[in-house]
């Protein structure tokens, strides 16, 4: 099998948020999401990366740039559109799990970062995902930047200078 890590094209976004939108049925807000996500790209607001096996977008992660991005809830010390970056909806097919593929898209994300002058990078996660927390801990997300309450879960926004 052939891998691809690379910025999504407009065709893997709608490949992407098409799949998202038929393994949720019962939640009718991956529609809305799914334009807002694609629009994020659109205007520049965020950029989304996709991971693609033989040809097929398979996983996915998005760069928000702008705290106007509905994800990072006005929040600049998550993202400000100038030097601090967050990653948002780490995703990919239960069959592609465990094999490093969004570790690997996750450096090529942090690369780009750099290159359009981003120097700091945050990253959400809710602190009951213990296991998704030692993954954000080992890449070097070890700052606690912020925290709130959504819901039930207790999210923990994490930073990393790059």
């Amino acid at each position: 099998m052939q891998y691809e890590y690379r910025i999504a094209t407009p065709a893997d976004l709608e490949q992407l948020w098409n799949f998202n939108i038929a393994d949720n049925p019962d939640e009718p807000a991956w529609v809305r999401w799914k334009g807002e996500f694609i629009a994020y790209n659109q205007k520049g607001e965020g950029i989304t990366f996709a991971v693609i096996a033989d040809g097929e977008a398979v996983g996915e992660g998005t760069l928000m740039l702008s705290p106007n991005c509905k994800p990072v809830r006005n929040h600049p010390e998550l993202a400000d559109g100038k030097t601090i970056g967050n990653i948002n909806a780490l995703r990919i097919r239960k069959e592609y799990e465990g094999q490093g593929h969004i570790s690997r898209m996750v450096k090529l994300l942090e690369q780009h970062a750099r290159e359009i002058g981003l120097q700091k990078l945050t990253i959400g996660v809710e602190a009951a995902e213990t296991r998704n927390l030692g993954i954000y801990l080992h890449w070097g997300y070890d700052t606690l930047v912020s925290w709130e309450q959504d819901g039930d879960a207790l999210v923990l926004y994490y930073e990393k200078t790059l």
